[in-house]
């Protein structure tokens, strides 16, 4: 049996086609956020990274010359050998740097005219502008880290709470990785007493065959069961949950929004109507990312402008994972109230009675039976009371009041738990297939379809495009 990683496929197509931009030229890019800071960095990786930034770089000793993993001060200079920049050039030689290939950082001034600059004079020596991803996508290439460790690292720089990033951090380690690999193991291995067994029918081990069949491939159904249990949590933690705060105008949509992120960033006022438009946040409630949407007050209205914001809403409230409603404790209920429990009832949802510190208006007997086994909380935000309770609510919703312990492996891309679900379904049809009598030639099909497939989470089978698709997400310098 002969099995091709995708790096070694993609190298051998591009030593075929003569497309050799991807193995040997030099790239650079900035490797910080744009605008004013003390400090930017740009990097260069490829063959020619120390020769091409010695070119403009004049310090004690050339670059050439230095010993791997030093820092170095100096000046770039033009080539008329006018200083553009005082830098700290960090010097980095293959194999030991993220993209196996040379490296040069260099550390400059953060102002937008000097990094410009100096990025221009590297360009200007015959480097080539980055494309997004590429310096992650080069250190796949170069079998530096594997695919679902490169989608992880988008994971990292976007993670919204410790507890994201931890997951984050666990995958770039190659947490998820090992384990994948040590499935494929197994399945290797059951592939190889395939071929025994067909091979070699006269030593009569098909039973055999067949009994380290069907345990192996449980405990592989079973692996990949508990990390697709971890999923609905593992894709929160990556995404957030997308949360939208509706209801009446004036019933404190905008205020629960502002508590919970603990600063002013939608306006409140007396005036129904108010929130016009959508406005978006993210918060951390319990290590869960929610991302909040505040929404226009849903009413009707012969005002145009709050007509669209009340669409607007609408929409959103049907795209939601989570709907908090909210209704005024110091108001009896409304026909709008009533339909729009009426809405969320089947839905994630939790029912906030908010301004407790009014004198009671609203019947909660008659709210408790219109929401069936929905939360209810009651909450005062002008007196900051019920906030803590709500927090709890949302957090049992979605964990049954905790996230799982980190020693899980938690799997939160979207494109690894279809290929892992995937997965899940053709090592079952491979167990059903031994225990109905089948060939162990047909089990074969599946159990390698099962290793293909698990192959592709790391990046050991995938296409062109696909490799593109993903880098294309990352930003430029990364």
């Amino acid at each position: 049996m002969v099995f091709y990683t995708f790096r070694e496929s993609f190298k051998k197509t591009c030593l075929l086609r003569g497309d050799i931009k991807m193995d040997f030229d030099t790239i650079a890019a900035i490797a910080t956020p744009l605008g004013e800071g003390g400090i930017a960095i740009i990097r260069v990786s490829g063959p020619s990274a120390v020769e091409s930034v010695d070119k403009v770089f004049k310090g004690r000793q050339p670059l050439s010359t230095v010993d791997t993993h030093t820092i170095h001060y100096g000046h770039l200079v033009d080539e008329n050998g006018d200083v553009v920049e005082e830098v700290m050039t960090t010097v980095m030689k293959a194999p030991r740097t993220f993209t196996r290939e040379d490296v040069v950082e260099v550390n400059c001034h953060g102002g937008i005219v000097s990094v410009k600059r100096v990025l221009d004079l590297i360009l200007a020596q015959g480097v080539r502008m980055a494309e997004p991803g590429e310096f992650t996508k080069r250190a796949f290439l170069n079998g530096r880290i594997d695919l679902s460790q490169a989608e992880a690292v988008i994971d990292l720089i976007r993670a919204k709470t410790d507890r994201a990033m931890k997951v984050a951090v666990n995958q770039v380690q190659g947490k998820l990785s090992k384990l994948i690999g040590k499935l494929r193991h197994q399945l290797i291995e059951l592939m190889a007493h395939i071929e025994v067994t067909i091979d070699y029918p006269e030593h009569d081990v098909d039973d055999v065959t067949r009994n380290l069949l069907s345990e192996k491939s449980r405990w592989v159904q079973d692996e990949i069961g508990k990390m697709l249990r971890t999923a609905k949590q593992g894709k929160i933690l990556r995404e957030g949950i997308s949360t939208v705060i509706v209801g009446r105008p004036n019933v404190g949509k905008s205020s629960l929004l502002n508590s919970l992120l603990q600063e002013v960033k939608a306006i409140v006022t007396d005036i129904p109507g108010t929130t016009r438009d959508i406005i978006e946040e993210y918060v951390n409630v319990r290590g869960v990312p929610l991302r909040l949407v505040d929404t226009a007050g849903i009413r009707d209205t012969e005002d145009i402008v709050e007509r669209i914001g009340v669409e607007r809403s609408r929409e959103m409230l049907s795209k939601a994972d989570l709907v908090l409603l909210v209704l005024n404790f110091g108001e009896e209920l409304t026909d709008e109230d009533r339909k729009l429990l009426a809405v969320v009832r089947p839905m994630n949802a939790i029912v906030i009675v908010n301004k407790t510190d009014l004198p009671q208006q609203i019947d909660l007997d008659e709210v408790r039976e219109l929401i069936d086994d929905l939360p209810l909380v009651t909450i005062s935000v002008k007196e900051e009371e019920g906030i803590e309770r709500l927090e709890e609510a949302i957090a049992s919703l979605f964990f049954a009041g905790s996230v799982q312990s980190d020693d899980l492996t938690y799997v939160s891309n979207a494109r690894h738990i279809q290929l892992l679900n995937e997965a899940h379904k053709t090592i079952g049809e491979a167990i059903e297939a031994v225990e109905s009598g089948l060939p162990v030639d047909m089990v074969a099909f599946d159990i390698r379809r099962t290793w293909e497939l698990l192959g592709e989470v790391i990046g050991d089978a995938v296409s062109d495009d696909l490799i593109d698709q993903i880098f294309s997400q990352f930003c430029l310098g990364k």
